[in-house]
């Protein structure tokens, strides 16, 4: 994934461009419990003139006790684990990126699949805080794309 991106700044070297990270799930029923579905989303967008995108599913048991919290605690702890697995993701390629392509070439971002209407809207300040104190870009719905376009053709 790190050669394809650095190759993908290299067909273009006087563009700009965004280095995105988001995830998001879904979650299934299943006789122990409930199964989520996270999808993480690494897209390398070439301002005005196109995008790639690579992404990775992981799947999650949550026993029947987990998933018999409150809708709205269960939603709460998979917007939390999408927003750590993102930073985790960004930690863990960003160092590597940089060794091939310049962070003056692009903006890091990470896309959080919460906004301002609906049940996430109470979490944005939370997650959002998450994502700058870990030193990076958040963004929210509706500009969260990454997470609620590309990682959700996904899940």
């Amino acid at each position: 994934m790190i050669s394809n991106i650095a190759r993908f700044v290299d067909e273009e070297p006087s563009g700009f461009y965004s280095l995105i990270i988001g995830t998001d799930s879904q979650t299934r029923k299943v006789d122990s419990g409930s199964e989520v579905d996270f999808v993480t989303a690494v897209i390398i967008y070439r301002k005005g003139k196109g995008a790639r995108y690579f992404w990775k599913k992981n799947k999650r048991l949550f026993g029947s006790r987990e998933s018999k919290k409150s809708s709205s605690s269960f939603l709460r702890d998979k917007i939390y684990t999408e927003t750590l697995i993102s930073l985790d993701v960004a930690k863990m390629i960003v160092p590597e990126i940089r060794k091939r392509v310049s962070p003056k070439k692009y903006d890091l971002e990470i896309h959080i699949d919460v906004g301002p209407l609906g049940p996430t809207r109470e979490m944005i300040r939370e997650v959002v805080g998450m994502v700058n104190g870990s030193g990076f870009t958040a963004k929210t719905k509706p500009e969260s794309w990454g997470a609620t376009s590309v990682a959700d053709k996904h899940t």
